[in-house]
């Protein structure tokens, strides 16, 4: 219970970051707010074109007398609905993250350096860190996918079904919501996917207790962006407890002369800035 009331904590603490950061704040939900656009425009055109959409996939029935016709393709167009906005719950979290990925990044940066012990990011291309985030995010979704089937087949089961499952669903929700969150700080520290899965997996009540009630906040979309950017300092904190980077500011003279300087400060010991990627966006102090 410790390790779930300290999840819980980074997640509050990383929205009282970005209060206290104003500008960050805003910063970090520009990406959710493009995404939710995208997602509302084609939930709107779902809607509208729902109809067409059962017609087109139901030729069969075209003969079929009334009421039966009706009832089919009007069953199909709203679970094609339901499912639609279901998809967009499950994606919405991974395709921010994908989008802000410079945003998220700097953001990342930005907690990382007001805390201390700032880890010098590796410098990889714009490019090869957004096909590693969409590698990551659907190797995550392959498994919330697989594993929300067996869910969803047990659901079926009486009295368990209604209990346990729908417990167990919020907790698998939780888990990869926290991996997905904590990926950009984890990332910055080298740290590949299967070992921040196992980090996470060894800190199961931490990782429960901060992924969970933002489960619960991401069901309605508008707090969805509002949450977001300080979901993403949270995650930041939380992961700087995963992998704390012990000697961050004392390199030696050798990794500061191949630096340029710009990772550490001279043989005294004095710590310049955090090495800043080209791609990464700076809002200033």
């Amino acid at each position: 219970m410790r390790d779930v009331a300290a999840g819980i904590g980074y997640l509050l603490k990383g929205q009282r970051w970005v209060a206290r950061h104003g500008r960050w704040w805003g910063f970090g939900m520009i990406p959710a707010l493009i995404t939710l656009v995208g997602y509302a425009g084609a939930m709107t055109a779902l809607v509208l074109y729902a109809g067409d959409l059962a017609d087109w996939a139901t030729p069969f029935a075209d003969g079929w007398d009334s009421p039966w016709q009706g009832l089919l393709r009007g069953a199909l167009a709203v679970t094609a609905v339901a499912v639609g906005g279901l998809l967009s719950v499950i994606t919405f979290t991974a395709v921010t993250l994908l989008v802000g990925q410079p945003f998220y990044e700097s953001l990342c940066e930005k907690v990382d350096e007001t805390e201390g012990d700032a880890p010098a990011r590796p410098d990889v291309p714009l490019w090869r860190e957004l096909w590693i985030s969409a590698r990551d995010s659907l190797y995550v979704l392959a498994r919330v996918a697989a594993i929300g089937l067996v869910l969803f087949l047990c659901g079926f089961l009486p009295v368990v079904g209604q209990t346990a499952v729908p417990a167990v669903g919020f907790a698998v929700s939780g888990y990869f919501l926290a991996a997905e969150l904590t990926a950009v700080a984890l990332q910055r520290r080298g740290i590949p996917q299967k070992e921040r899965l196992r980090l996470l997996r060894s800190r199961l009540g931490l990782a429960l207790g901060f992924g969970v009630p933002l489960v619960l906040l991401f069901l309605v979309p508008f707090v969805t962006v509002l949450a977001m950017p300080g979901a993403v300092a949270g995650a930041t904190l939380l992961g700087r407890e995963l992998a704390p980077v012990e000697g961050a500011d004392e390199l030696s003279d050798e990794d500061s002369e191949e630096s340029g300087g710009d990772r550490a400060g001279d043989a005294g010991g004095v710590g310049g800035p955090p090495h800043r990627s080209d791609h990464a966006i700076d809002l200033g102090k």
